[in-house]
């Protein structure tokens, strides 16, 4: 098979990708082959690329939002079918063993894994992932569609979650490309007033098409306090801004996994009031099955742009640069 590799992490514009030829990879016990069809393009792979986040795979292959189906099956795995659809995320593997994970907290395993980053993604044809922590996937959306679900969405989810809006309240979002974009609309089917923070223009428009109900710069202050807040852009510059902007006993989730630093925060204006900042850590299996259960009664939908597979490192540059709203979709073309 043919496969994207990190071959020198670096600035995507030194083309920090290459493409490559592998033996198509055996399913280990409790895994399955999966034949990639469309892989979204998540800011993690970017960091990844980059070298943001510490190289722990030589020449990994990144994508973790892949969706495909299934092409051979591992030993000592039940419950799943060659053919059948199946869906790979982020969350890769956890020990199950450790304090975290027995109380309910796998996210936070200090053993776990992660595809396109401890073990190779979705750039390319051919991924494995472990059948424990693979996804059913809704019947009635197509490959495209449903890539972005499987993290930019699920990581919505959960920062939304790590705000703790009330019913009704406030929401802003500091940023608005894959994941905030699939986020906002849960909030708003859940009754939440959505106020949008972003430099992106296009961005703005996408979000007041969705019906949120303001969009401005990403510095400006909403027409409104806000009950909580997401900061989906890796700017910690942005972390002063958003906690003025919360009203008292509001939440700050930083839903990054990668974020530059912040600078010092003024107590009184920006922390006093029990505001709170809260960082957002990967997610649940559980997260990743409520999420795709709330996408598929609330018809959320990602704004997609579809990227031949071949085009990959230009599909990264293109979201380094913020030339789409919405999200990148690269399909299988190799």
């Amino acid at each position: 098979m043919r496969a994207w590799v990190v071959a020198q992490p670096g600035p995507v514009e030194q083309n920090p990708l290459r493409l490559v030829e592998r033996p198509v990879p055996v399913p280990g016990s409790g895994e399955l082959l999966v034949r990639v069809g469309a892989c979204g393009v998540c800011r993690t792979d970017l960091h990844v690329a980059e070298g943001d986040l510490p190289v722990r795979r030589a020449e990994v292959t990144p994508g973790h939002e892949v969706v495909g189906v299934v092409a051979a099956i591992g030993a000592y795995v039940s419950g799943w079918a060659v053919g059948e659809r199946v869906g790979v995320a982020w969350l890769r593997r956890t020990d199950g063993t450790c304090r975290y994970c027995l109380r309910g907290d796998e996210n936070l395993c200090p053993g776990s894994e992660y595809t396109g980053w401890d073990a190779d993604g979705g750039y390319a044809e051919y991924t494995t992932v472990p059948a424990a922590f693979a996804y059913r996937l809704p019947t009635d959306m197509d490959d495209v569609a449903l890539a972005p679900l499987l993290c930019a969405g699920i990581i919505g989810y959960r920062a939304l979650l790590r705000t703790s809006l009330p019913p009704g309240g406030r929401l802003g979002l500091y940023g608005f490309g894959g994941s905030a974009h699939l986020c906002a609309q849960v909030a708003l089917a859940q009754g939440s007033t959505v106020h949008v923070l972003t430099r992106d223009e296009a961005s703005r428009q996408l979000a007041l098409d969705l019906g949120c109900a303001s969009a401005r710069g990403a510095y400006d202050l909403p027409p409104e306090p806000l009950d909580g807040a997401i900061l989906f852009a890796p700017a910690g510059e942005l972390v002063p801004v958003a906690l003025r902007a919360l009203d008292r006993g509001g939440v700050l989730a930083i839903a990054g996994i990668h974020l530059s630093d912040i600078p010092v925060l003024h107590y009184e204006s920006e922390l006093f009031y029990e505001r709170e900042v809260r960082s957002v850590t990967s997610n649940t299996r559980d997260n990743g099955r409520d999420f795709l259960d709330l996408a598929a009664r609330y018809g959320v939908r990602a704004t997609t742009h579809p990227y031949p597979l071949s085009e990959a490192q230009r599909a990264l540059s293109d979201l380094k640069a913020g030339r789409f709203d919405g999200a990148a979709v690269l399909l299988n073309d190799l």
